[in-house]
């Protein structure tokens, strides 16, 4: 499809941003940033990954934490060409037409949607291990503590997006502090080479372990999804610029400052995790900091970081509610979701978009009382397939700007993807290459794959019923033109 910026394609511009308050400040923006890249996947999830793959976690945190980089670069570009809070959706409609924003849009609703499921549960599962210290919570379900985190972060999302920033400042807060906390403990242990748990941590500990590659090759490939849903939402700042003040100022600064983050949090965390102790010691289930610090016989130290898990995954929470909220929005404009979605309230919140992705997350509270582990598994799996075709449609739309600007159609802005379009178009093979790795980590990552076809004909169909819809907004912003 040829690129024509129109002043139709204005009008649906013009009319995804009407009603947004420019309410995020550049503090907000940067925590958000830092928030998106820290979250469960790490605080939790790392330590079972740990104790599959051994060191070789640390090697595939900063390949994957590159792709996530370089995605996040495409992104800055698409931004510094148009901030939009439709994000890559409205940069998938601008650059490739109606129907890959439609699948773009309803792929990452997905995501969202299955990642907040998983969110509350969680919630749930760490407000349990508190039942132990207060005895009054002994008597709560388990769904109650799900749907009371529901309840509290609809609320707040619904007020205003000012509130969801503040709320979104602090809870990142608490995750960098607390990182910050036990990369400064560790690295005193490494360095004053104190024992922990009778080891002696530094690099002889990973060869005395058996190496970086204790189990060998194979169980290092095939967590690279899990740790790719790790760095999911790292792409959340896009939606971001489109309710910032000055988001060709801020958003540069906030995308340059996020790669130094992967690297210290992620990468630095898991390799401090790795000389500290034999990765054996580590389990799922278990967060591996909650393991370091009951190593080295901290008092409460297990307290501190279930507070610290359960924030960070209240921040995923408010981050999705928040998210969807802005896409399906930017959806119901261009015709892609019921007109209804697009709905605002006085705040400029798209409260109906956002009602919509709580209403599944209510349903996933109930299914999950009778759902077995390994269909809550496959949920998780299928988010990262959703977030795979978010980051593939943001390289797609970067290498079609880039195109473009060969052919002196468009301008590209300063702010640019290094190294296009070989960086991109490495990005694209690598994100098939880890949909190829899940389909052969049998049962969960194969289950998840075949679910693409239940997916796509779902969406073929979604497609046919909207497209009339799609087509007569497309005509009506026309006939406006002029």
């Amino acid at each position: 499809m040829s690129h024509q910026n129109t002043p139709a394609d204005g009008q649906v511009f013009a009319k995804e941003e009407a009603g947004f308050h420019k309410s995020l400040k550049p503090r907000q923006i940067q925590m958000i940033a830092i928030g998106g890249a820290i979250g469960t996947g790490l605080f939790l999830g790392a330590g079972g990954r740990l104790a599959v793959a051994g060191p070789a976690l640390v090697l595939v945190y900063a390949l994957c934490g590159f792709f996530g980089f370089l995605v996040l670069r495409a992104l800055g570009e698409l931004i510094m060409h148009r901030p939009s809070s439709g994000s890559f959706v409205s940069y998938a409609r601008e650059f490739y037409g109606e129907k890959l924003a439609f699948a773009a849009g309803w792929m990452y609703w997905i995501n969202w949607a299955m990642t907040s499921v998983a969110d509350v549960t969680a919630v749930a599962v760490y407000m349990n291990f508190f039942k132990a210290y207060i005895p009054w919570l002994a008597g709560v379900d388990q769904w109650m503590f799900a749907l009371g985190a529901l309840v509290v972060v609809l609320a707040m999302n619904m007020l205003s997006v000012k509130v969801f920033g503040e709320l979104e400042f602090w809870f990142s807060l608490i995750k960098v502090v607390s990182l910050v906390g036990f990369l400064l403990i560790g690295i005193w242990f490494v360095v004053t080479g104190t024992p922990v748990a009778g080891h002696t941590p530094g690099l002889q500990l990973i060869s005395d372990s058996g190496g970086w590659f204790p189990n060998g090759l194979l169980p290092a490939l095939v967590i690279i999804q899990g740790v790719i849903f790790a760095y999911a939402s790292i792409e959340l700042i896009g939606t971001a610029a489109g309710e910032t003040q000055d988001p060709r100022e801020v958003m540069p600064r906030a995308i340059r400052t996020v790669v130094l983050r992967l690297v210290i949090f992620y990468v630095g965390s898991v390799l401090l995790l790795s000389l500290l102790l034999p990765y054996t010691a580590y389990k799922a289930g278990e967060s591996p900091f909650v393991t370091f610090f009951g190593a080295i016989g901290i008092e409460g130290a297990d307290v501190i970081m279930n507070l610290v898990v359960l924030t960070a995954v209240l921040s995923s929470l408010n981050a999705g509610l928040y998210s969807t909220g802005r896409i399906l929005h930017s959806m119901a404009i261009s015709g892609s979701a019921p007109a209804s979605l697009a709905k605002m309230n006085k705040a400029g919140v798209p409260y109906m978009g956002i009602a919509v992705t709580a209403f599944v997350t209510v349903l996933g509270v109930v299914l999950n009382a009778y759902m077995p582990a390994d269909a809550f598994e496959i949920a998780i799996n299928v988010a990262a397939l959703g977030l795979i075709f978010a980051w593939a449609t943001i390289v797609l739309c970067q290498l079609k700007l880039w195109s473009l600007s060969r052919q002196g159609v468009i301008q590209r802005p300063d702010f640019r993807m290094f190294g296009a379009p070989f960086t991109g178009i490495a990005t694209l093979a690598f994100l098939l290459g880890v949909v190829v790795l899940m389909a052969f980590d049998y049962p969960i990552g194969t289950y998840t794959v075949a679910s693409l076809l239940v997916i796509v004909p779902a969406l073929v169909v979604g497609w046919y019923l909207a497209r009339s819809r799609i087509a007569a907004i497309a005509q009506a912003n026309e006939a406006g033109r002029g």
